[in-house]
């Protein structure tokens, strides 16, 4: 399985030349692989110490960086490399300051395998969540057995649908064997885990708790928001697509003058953008428009940027998070939960256990059309103290569920 499993890899690597001249996010995949060797050789010595955090994407990255700060401080003279698999966590996060090399990892083949391992060299490798490359994880084995590297997964997700459960599973199955150490993230995972021979796990945790319980000690203060919001309720809608923007639009368009809306739409190419500020006809701002304009005289505001969204929800009275109306579903309704704003998203969330639990504690609504939308803002907006008490809910969930990065390194010590 594992010969046809590189046979596969291999062939894919071979087509993903041609990928970038049919899609800019595939350019960036394959082209910024090409440089991986040669920034690792330029930046890791032979005498560096040096510990890898691998992160599928942008969402992991935040995930992990808990645990990543806490190592940094703990191990200092050690060089941090972070990889990133996707584009969309390695383009946003490539200038972070906690890792000292950051880079694409390269494609699961057992030469590219063998020839990162011995580039980083790591003493500590830590996945974030999931992904297993066999390849990557039965090199570190080897590694392991030579030099005592040691492998962990933290705020590690398994689902019955994995291969590691299936009858055709056992290669994958043979990888699991080089974590040290599993730290998942619910009983459901450690049962499933435990189920195919594993006993070194221990429900941690989500650390993308303790990851937006940090975010309230930062400064969270936007002054163009300030002027734009002028004291006026507002609701914050955060990372939304096309099928969100279908419904909210007609609730924008029909609300009270009284309530203003703040739009972070999670593709902000200049057309759908323009789409997006065509459809309103309350008067709407853009973001890259902003300056030399009064914003207390616009209801909408539209942030065609990114980076910024987190600190935005710190002054939503509502939020409204996005993607629950796509595949796998919505996306992070952790960040507005800790600022104890009432959350409103779409009907595909089961996936998320954060977000099944806060819609069974009714900290947050889940809608499936125009009217449940309506209903469920218009509860919010004219009811103070049901606002009030959800938002309670969704804060209060979040203090309760931190503390996975304290047992982690607590473990790693």
């Amino acid at each position: 399985m594992l010969f046809l499993y590189n046979i596969i890899t291999i062939l894919a690597s071979q087509v993903l030349k041609i990928a970038p001249f049919f899609s800019p996010k595939m350019k960036l995949f394959v082209e910024g692989r090409k440089s991986v060797f040669t920034v690792l050789q330029s930046k890791i010595t032979t005498s560096d110490k040096t510990i890898w955090f691998h992160a599928a994407s942008l969402g992991e990255y935040e995930q992990g960086l808990p645990v990543m700060e806490k190592v940094k401080e703990k191990y200092p003279t050690h060089k941090i490399i972070v990889t990133f698999f996707s584009p969309s966590g390695y383009e946003v996060r490539k200038n972070n300051t906690i890792a000292d090399v950051t880079v694409y990892l390269p494609l699961d083949t057992k030469v590219n395998a063998s020839k990162f391992i011995t580039l980083v060299h790591p003493e500590m490798v830590i996945f974030i969540k999931y992904e297993f490359w066999p390849n990557y994880l039965n090199e570190l084995k080897k590694r392991s057995q030579s030099f005592g590297t040691k492998t962990y997964l933290i705020s590690g997700i398994f689902r019955e649908k994995q291969a590691f459960f299936k009858w055709y599973g056992e290669f994958y199955r043979k990888a699991l064997q080089t974590f040290d150490y599993f730290f998942v993230q619910n009983e459901k995972s450690k049962t499933l885990i435990q189920s195919i021979g594993f006993t070194n796990v221990r429900i941690s945790g989500d650390t993308r708790f303790d990851r937006v319980v940090s975010i309230l000690e930062r400064d969270n203060s936007l002054g163009f928001i300030e002027d734009f919001k002028d004291n006026t309720t507002t609701i914050v809608i955060g990372s939304s697509w096309p099928k969100d923007e279908n419904l909210l639009v007609n609730f924008i368009n029909q609300a009270s003058n009284n309530v203003k809306f703040i739009i972070a739409p999670h593709n902000i190419k200049t057309e759908q953008i323009q789409e997006l500020q065509q459809s309103i006809i309350k008067k709407a701002v853009l973001f890259s428009k902003k300056e030399n304009q009064n914003l207390a005289e616009f209801s909408v505001f539209i942030i065609d940027t990114i980076g910024i969204l987190t600190k935005i929800y710190s002054y939503a009275d509502i939020a409204y998070v996005g993607g629950g109306f796509g595949n796998p579903g919505v996306h992070n309704i952790l960040e507005p939960a800790t600022f104890g704003v009432p959350i409103v998203i779409g009907p595909n969330y089961s996936h998320f256990a954060e977000a099944t639990a806060l819609v069974n504690m009714e900290g947050c609504i889940s809608i499936s059309n125009d009217t449940e939308l309506k209903n469920a803002f218009d509860l919010l907006l004219q009811n103070e103290d049901e606002r009030y008490e959800k938002g309670h809910i969704c804060s209060t969930f979040v203090q309760m569920n931190k503390g996975a990065t304290t047992v982690i390194l607590k473990y790693l010590e």
